[in-house]
């Protein structure tokens, strides 16, 4: 290969990298974008709307990683006032945007809810410091709730939507600081 073979292959190679960012970056606005259109139809059912105080409460949540209290949010967004907060998480909880998570500590905890993230997942809940960690359990976990789901509709007649499974024990952190 010649040395100008060898720069018109790695310029080729960076185009393509750059190319895969800009896609990445695209599909994550996408994703962004087509959550905040889902909340804007969820509100709008209810007749409420889509302010600026539960849209920024929609990108917190989307950019905290794993569910959080609302002083954790709070932290996330300072400057917004608690009942404001509050106020608005209770309206998004209502309308299926936001699900809030019971905890082994006196907060509940909040994440966006699963059919607007697409993000099937469970939780790990530490009973000393209350945290919540998200969790994906194995493919063959998975397969044997679904198919539990089926019997227990066989069974019973409940026709069963979803499944949340929560572990509860002692987080990592706690456990060493005994």
């Amino acid at each position: 290969m010649t040395t100008t073979s060898a720069v018109h292959s790695s310029t080729s190679a960076v185009h393509s990298s750059t190319s895969a960012v800009h896609s990445s970056t695209s599909a994550v606005h996408s994703s962004t974008s087509a959550v905040h259109s889902s909340v804007a139809e969820l509100l709008e059912q209810v007749g409420q709307r889509y302010t600026p105080g539960r849209r920024v409460l929609v990108d917190a949540l989307a950019g905290a990683g794993k569910p959080v209290s609302l002083p954790e949010l709070l932290q996330l967004l300072p400057g917004t006032p608690q009942s404001s907060a509050y106020r608005n998480l209770a309206v998004l909880t209502e309308t299926g945007a936001v699900q809030r998570l019971p905890s082994t500590d006196e907060f509940g905890r909040f994440e966006l809810a699963e059919a607007l993230t697409g993000h099937h997942h469970h939780h790990l809940q530490c009973t000393a410091c209350g945290g919540v960690t998200d969790v994906e359990l194995s493919k063959n976990l998975e397969d044997v709730l679904r198919r539990t789901e089926s019997d227990l509709a066989t069974r019973t007649g409940f026709t069963v939507t979803s499944h949340l499974v929560s572990f509860e024990g002692v987080c990592l952190r706690c456990a060493q600081n005994g």
